[in-house]
Order: structure tokens, then sequence, then C-alpha cells
């Protein structure tokens, strides 16, 4: 597998398939680029995928410093170079979506379009702020981090799913969900809402949100509303019903990708 180094640290990721826009696979906090390997397949049948191990997950190495949000950015920018791609289309899951933003900022035209799956798009609400700072205390972190997982996997008999849940987002400690918490309050703190965050880029990228959770119309809604005055913007409810859909349905997603992405 093709390795690269972003500041000294060695960035572990794939490089499947051809053909440009090339889609990169960005994982979220506490979660290694296993999540996108079928859908990341399907996606190889049509153009280049790329799909990264952030710094301190997967199988890239693990700093002996603290980093955050703005080191991924790194990771992201020194995968892109190495893979020589003139386009490419970051494919951001959850939270992942603050470094496509800051792609598309840092490279301009080079990001022509921005897929998100599953993320919390709007304005943060209360208990979602309120488990972010629970992530961060040594006391409340890991009932904090079972009740999403429970969340994510409500009703539902996977065994993948399952198993990439609980050992492999299940194998990060405290400092690593501490972090998270810390670096994703940051984003939310400082931008107010992803929407928001799209919104002031200058000019926007096209943008493409897939999503299974959560079930609330409201949710839709406010995003169809949104695209309706931003129609660079376009959302999509899944027909699925985890958090990670692309382990129910990764082939009609890979489909909706490559419409849009053409």
């Amino acid at each position: 597998m093709p390795e690269v180094q972003s500041h000294g640290i060695r960035i572990s990721y794939d490089d499947y398939g051809q053909g440009e826009p090339a889609l990169l696979f960005m994982p979220g906090w506490c979660a290694s680029r296993r999540v996108f390997n079928e859908l990341a397949q399907y996606c190889a049948k049509q153009r280049r995928t790329l799909a990264i191990d952030w710094r301190g997950h997967g199988q890239s190495e693990k700093p002996t410093k603290d980093f955050g949000a703005s080191d991924l950015v790194e990771d992201a920018l020194a995968v892109i170079k190495a893979s020589r791609a003139d386009l490419i289309v970051p494919v951001a899951l959850a939270h992942a979506g603050w470094i496509a933003i800051e792609l598309r900022r840092r490279l301009g035209a080079r990001i022509p379009k921005i897929v998100l799956l599953d993320w919390l798009v709007l304005e943060a609400p209360p208990a979602f702020l309120k488990a972010l700072r629970s992530l961060q205390d040594p006391a409340q972190w890991e009932q904090t981090r079972d009740q999403l997982f429970s969340m994510w996997l409500q009703g539902l008999n996977i065994p993948a799913l399952i198993n990439f849940v609980r050992e492999d987002m299940g194998s990060y400690p405290f400092e690593m969900w501490a972090r998270a918490g810390r670096e994703i309050s940051r984003s939310y703190a400082k931008a107010g809402s992803p929407l928001k965050a799209l919104a002031s880029l200058k000019p926007p990228a096209l943008v493409l949100h897939l999503y299974a959770q959560p079930e609330d119309p409201s949710y839709l809604a406010a995003q169809r509303s949104f695209s309706a005055t931003h129609p660079w913007f376009q959302v999509l409810k899944l027909e699925a019903r985890s958090h990670f859909p692309m382990y129910e349905i990764p082939d009609e997603m890979a489909m909706t990708i490559e419409v849009f992405v053409v």
C-alpha cells in the first residue's frame, strides 16, 4: 500500500482505479479507512479512488505529540500531492467534512465538488455539544462513546458494521476521543454550522450530502430549504438506517456519487 510523509508523520492510504476527478475518501475521527472498503471498491470501477488513514488512525503512524484538525488537512494535502491527481473530489464521512471544506479553501478549483456522508450539517444541538464535552471527560467518555455506538447501530444486525464500530472505532483510547470532541466542538464554534461554512466559500463548490441518520423529517426539510436558495448544494436521504450507510447500500451510494462527480 502507498505511504507518504506528512510533516514527518507516515500516512498510509489506498489507491485504486483510474480517471479524474479522483475521489479522496476521508473517514471521521476515531475511524480507519476500513469503513470505506466496499464503497471504495465499487467507486474504483469507474474512477481513481484514494482512501486515507489519518495520523494516529488505522495503519498510519501514531504521533508522539498532540494534533488537531489542521494536521489532518496537512495529511490530506500530502496524499493529494503524492497522487499527482489534478482534480480531487473529497468524499468525507461525518466531521471529515470540515477537512473537505478547508481543502476547497486551500486548493480552489482543484476541488470542484465535495461529497458529504452522514454529517450534522446544521447548527449543533445542545445535546450533541454536551456529548462532545463528555468525550473530553475521563470519567464520562466511555459511557458517552458507547451511547453513540448504540445510536448508530440501533435495530441493525450487520456483522461487518457491528465489528467495525465495536472493534475498529472501539480500539481508540480516551486521548483520541477527547481530541475528537475538542476539535469538532471548535469547528462548530468557529463556523456556526457546516452549511454556513460551505456558503462562505468563494466561489462555492458543488456539494452533495448523502445521509441516513437522523430520521427526523425536519432535518431533511431544513436542508432542502437551504438548497432552494443555494443551488450548489444537493441533499439525498438514503434508504438506509445506520450512521454508516456504506455498509448497507454501497452499490447504490457508488452510483449516486458517480452521477454527481461526472
